[in-house]
């Protein structure tokens, strides 16, 4: 295993009894990884800029959980990221989405896997990832399936999810590199 371009904050040096119940949350739940909250949390700015875009966009929001996992998946996949392609939300899993779901991604509109609601936001997240023209036809089948605050937090939750896993493609991080140390450092402050 090859060491990450960032190291990872010693979770032991950490004070912030919410921060280590983030690092907790994570550890249990799958995304986003132990591993990528150890680097932000260089910066705790950065650290609770990225959880609180992430609780109240991605886990909770107006458009489906289970959809916008689709459209990270679909992003991290696109981009190459392998770390965050290979992570799956837990509350994505109960609302039903399986591991037959994430193979079609890439191919989403030849699939017949999804649903057009589905292969709309996925169109929007391609033509976000590869800055693609979009028109009238794009923008009608975007409106027949979504409001326009659904749009709005589906465009917003791509672009940060875009941005966040390209950063993290170039970090040589790995799942799984970090958590047992984390785990075991998290467990004994909490002793």
């Amino acid at each position: 295993m090859s060491e990450p371009r960032i190291s990872y904050v010693d979770v032991r040096t950490l004070s912030d009894p919410r921060m280590l119940a983030e690092f907790e949350r994570a550890r249990r739940e799958g995304t986003p990884r132990p591993e990528s909250h150890a680097i932000r949390a260089h910066v705790p700015a950065v650290f609770w800029s990225f959880v609180n875009t992430w609780n109240d966009v991605f886990v909770n929001g107006v458009v489906d959980h289970s959809l916008k996992e689709l459209c990270r998946v679909f992003v991290s996949r696109s981009v190459k990221c392998q770390y965050c392609g290979s992570q799956r939300s837990v509350t994505a899993a109960g609302e039903g989405l399986t591991e037959a779901d994430y193979e079609d991604v890439l191919n989403f509109e030849r699939s017949d896997r999804y649903s057009e609601r589905q292969k709309a936001a996925l169109a929007l997240a391609h033509a976000i990832t590869w800055d693609l023209d979009t028109g009238d036809a794009f923008w009608d089948r975007l409106h027949r399936q979504f409001s326009e605050a659904a749009l709005v937090e589906l465009g917003y939750f791509i672009g940060v999810t875009m941005g966040q896993q390209r950063f993290l493609r170039t970090l040589n991080i790995e799942i799984g590199s970090a958590e047992s140390a984390i785990a075991d450092d998290v467990d004994s402050i909490r002793r």
